[in-house]
């Protein structure tokens, strides 16, 4: 190992600077609240659908109180049940702005990593997230390498058009690939450009595989962005 070391031969891993771990670490925490959020939301979701036929849309969910539900629901355990899902939500919610509150006023974005804030989609927690996740761009030779550790880039081995196995998709950093998704949702929401670009790749596949193509489009973008300090050009980014 010596030997493969000295002739650079042998892959040397990151270590994290002691000094971000905490806050890092915090932000991950928070991320794991943002999914537990949103299980229980969509379980709310599908009471709803399977009970009145029509689901509600997310803001609707999140409007609804413990007293408003039983006019919704006339059958009183299905009601209960939504209930008893609305009483985490709440708990999670608060805890979710708490972690976020905390993270912000205990780091600012570096210089470099100002810039992503011009992409479409990030905002300052994702910002964050990505920076401290990140570390230093320059430890990642190419814009495929990166798209690779945020695991946005397939791992398919195909011989002659036919699929012959996989590769490991657990590899990477999986903070990153939910940071890159939601960037993306977020981005396929508001943002014009990015929405055609998502039309055109759901129509030729589904909705899950167009949203990781945007995600890894943003992972490229972002990227570029840290290597050569510039803003987000959308038109580059999704010409």
């Amino acid at each position: 190992m010596a030997q493969l070391l000295h002739r650079g031969l042998l892959a040397e891993g990151y270590i994290y600077p002691k000094e971000d771990r905490a806050v890092r670490d915090l932000l991950r925490r928070r991320s794991r609240l943002v999914q537990q959020h949103t299980a229980n939301l969509l379980a709310i979701q599908n009471l709803f659908a399977r009970d009145r036929g029509r689901s509600l849309n997310a803001n609707e969910v999140k409007r609804l109180t413990p007293e408003t539900v039983p006019r919704l629901l006339p059958d009183p355990n299905q009601a209960l049940a939504v209930q008893a899902t609305l009483l985490p939500m709440r708990g999670l919610e608060a805890a979710i702005d708490l972690l976020g509150r905390e993270a912000l006023a205990q780091v600012r974005l570096r210089p470099a990593y100002r810039h992503l804030l011009s992409v479409s989609g990030i905002g300052q927690v994702l910002g964050l997230t990505i920076m401290l996740e990140t570390g230093p761009i320059e430890r990642f030779a190419a814009a495929g390498h990166y798209a690779s550790y945020c695991r946005c880039v397939g791992s398919e081995r195909l011989s002659n058009g036919k699929r012959k196995g996989r590769g490991n998709t657990k590899n990477g950093n999986k903070y990153l690939a939910w940071a890159y998704v939601e960037a993306a949702n977020f981005a396929v929401r508001y943002n014009a450009i990015i929405n055609r670009y998502y039309q055109r790749k759901r129509a030729k596949s589904n909705g899950v595989i167009a949203t990781k193509t945007v995600a890894h489009k943003l992972a490229r973008a972002c990227y570029h962005i840290l290597r050569e300090g510039t803003d987000f050009d959308v038109a580059k980014a999704f010409a």
